[in-house]
């Protein structure tokens, strides 16, 4: 995955302020982004409890992954969105390696897009960037 995509600033605070996305398995969670999805591990510490940060490759926003109590099979919509070249190719990268991906949304005057969902039931779209996304 190429960069990821806020409402604010990405460089702004990062590391002050990352998005939490909550994980009922830490050392899981740690293998699906960094392995699966080719993140970074920016951060992993006891603060009294773990916190750990990741991120896409030569991005400046990062996802804390932070322990969470949710039900197993809830799924949640974190409005995170991740900009990549090609999205038909990462969706077919994604898919085989085994992420739940959904359907390639392709609509007039909108970039190709799809969502993915992290073993913890953490949902993010990947939409392809195009030179009005990147203004």
């Amino acid at each position: 995955m190429a960069t990821a995509s806020t409402e604010r600033n990405p460089d702004e605070h990062h590391h002050r302020y990352p998005h939490r996305r909550h994980h009922h398995r830490q050392d899981e969670a740690i293998g699906f982004y960094r392995d699966t999805l080719d993140f970074d591990v920016r951060l992993d510490v006891e603060v009294p409890t773990r916190w750990i940060e990741v991120a896409p490759r030569g991005s400046g926003v990062t996802l804390a992954l932070v322990a969470g109590d949710r039900e197993a099979g809830e799924i949640t919509e974190t409005g995170i969105r991740f900009n990549v070249p090609d999205a038909a190719a990462e969706r077919e990268t994604l898919g085989s390696r085994g992420v739940s991906v959904g359907e390639l949304l392709r609509w007039p005057g909108v970039p190709p897009m799809f969502t993915f969902d992290d073993p913890d039931g953490n949902r993010f779209v990947i939409l392809e960037q195009t030179e009005a996304v990147a203004s």
